[in-house]
Formats: C-alpha cells, sequence, structure tokens
C-alpha cells in the first residue's frame, strides 16, 4: 500500500489548527483507504499557542498525526523540511484554512502515485475551477503569471495555489534545488520542475478566499517578481531517471 503525508503549514495559527487537524482527518478516514496517510504539521516559529496544540492533536492521534517545528519562520522553508525528511512515497500540503475543497486532494494524489506524474498542482484559474475571491487578489494573480509565463515560457496556470502534491523521487532531486523558504517557493518549485523535464499535472480546484490572507499586496508581489529575475538567470536542475529495485 502507498503512502502519503499530508503536510499542513502553520504559523500562529492556534485558534484553527485542531479542528482543520480533524477535519482534514475525517475526511483522509473516510476517501483516502487505498493509502496509508499521515497528517503533519509543520509549525515554522509560532509565537502563539500554535506548538503546543500541534503536540496536543498529535498525541491524540499517535498513529496518524504528527508535527514539527522550525525556529525559522516561512511556508516554503517548512514545507521543504517536512517532504524532504518524510518517508512516505508522496507529500502534499494544503493551507491551514482548508480553503480548497478536501474533494480535489484525491486527484492531486493521483496524479502522483498512480499517474505517473512527478508534481500536481491546483489551480484556480484553468477550466473547471470554482473560485471565490477579490477583484484585487484575481488581478494580482493573473498579472503574476503573466509575468512568469513572459520570462520562462512556462505552461502552468497557478503558481500560487496553497495545494500541491509531489512524489518522492521528485522532492529529493527537486527541493535541494529550491532557494526560497517563504511564499515564493511554490513559483520556484514549478518553474523548475517544469524547466527540467519533471511531467506536472494540473487540478482544477473549488477555492474560497480567506480574508485573513497573510499575503500582503503589493508587497508581497513586488518581492516575488524580483525574485523571478533572479531566477531567471540560475542553472535550472534536470530531472536523472531513477531505476527502481
Amino acid at each position: 500500500m502507498k503512502s502519503v503525508d499530508l503536510v499542513i503549514p502553520c504559523y500562529n495559527e492556534e485558534r484553527t489548527l485542531a479542528a482543520s487537524v480533524e477535519t482534514l482527518r475525517d475526511w483522509c478516514g473516510e476517501h483516502l483507504a487505498a493509502y496509508r496517510w499521515r497528517v503533519v504539521v509543520a509549525d515554522n516559529a509560532s509565537t502563539d499557542a500554535t506548538l503546543e496544540v500541534a503536540r496536543q492533536v498529535a498525541a491524540l492521534h499517535p498513529d496518524d498525526v504528527a508535527y514539527l517545528h522550525l525556529d525559522r519562520k516561512g511556508r516554503g522553508r517548512a514545507l521543504k523540511q517536512a517532504w524532504l525528511q518524510s518517508p512516505a512515497d508522496a507529500m502534499c500540503y494544503m493551507d491551514v484554512d482548508l480553503s480548497t475543497d478536501l474533494a480535489m486532494v484525491a486527484p492531486l494524489l493521483a496524479g502522483v502515485l498512480e499517474e505517473g506524474y512527478d508534481l500536481a498542482y491546483g489551480s484556480r484559474v484553468s477550466r473547471g475551477s470554482d473560485i471565490e475571491r477579490s477583484l484585487k487578489r484575481e488581478i494580482n494573480s493573473r498579472g503574476y503569471i503573466a509575468v512568469i509565463k513572459l520570462l520562462f515560457w512556462t505552461r502552468f496556470a497557478d503558481a500560487q495555489c496553497g495545494f500541491k502534491a509531489i512524489n518522492r523521487d521528485a522532492a529529493q532531486q527537486l527541493l535541494p534545488h529550491v532557494q526560497d523558504g517563504e511564499w515564493f517557493f511554490d513559483t520556484e518549485l514549478l518553474i523548475m520542475a517544469e524547466k527540467g523535464g519533471w511531467k506536472l499535472k494540473e487540478v482544477p480546484v473549488r477555492w474560497v478566499e480567506d480574508p485573513d490572507t497573510r499575503v500582503r499586496f503589493p508587497h508581497d508581489v513586488i518581492k516575488m517578481a524580483s525574485r523571478l529575475i533572479k531566477l531567471r538567470f540560475r542553472k535550472m536542475p534536470k530531472k536523472r531517471l531513477v531505476v527502481s529495485g
């Protein structure tokens, strides 16, 4: 039976973490019977009681909930550590607010575990997606992906949706090359994967914007645009063939 770690990166989420983990556990128990699954809370330097909540939930469900703690803040940093140290066949992540419909987890995981894809990503802008978000965020998102396509000639449709999965081989090859530890992590990962020859699956999602989003407009958009320019001049890793057994 194949295994999967479902990672929830979080920072100062003491109010919502426990409920989100229970919701995710209930869904996995009902819909992921084909896999051995585990929920992993990746706390990145929270200053509230998030770490203690993670400990309590893991103690309550030791068979299928685990946690890790980082002393430095950053979603990308938390994901990189959680994915690299995971023993699972595949890893995925979702935002702690569970803004993406959990029904989309099944096609996301099927892509990297059953269908031969290396990485699967949620898309809020592709045909079949169903989203609710502000006009400002819609304009920023589409403008950002347009800049990516202009600089890198990539095909993926959504860089920043907090909903992705990766198989173990791809994670071990790609993640050591990903330098950003914050919000740009997703973009850097997708660009490197596509340009390096890894196979990507797009999964249209049902998604509702969280009004408590930590993304700061336009500050974070400008910051990520500058990192795009730097990435344009970096050497990209290439996929290596892994021969099993």
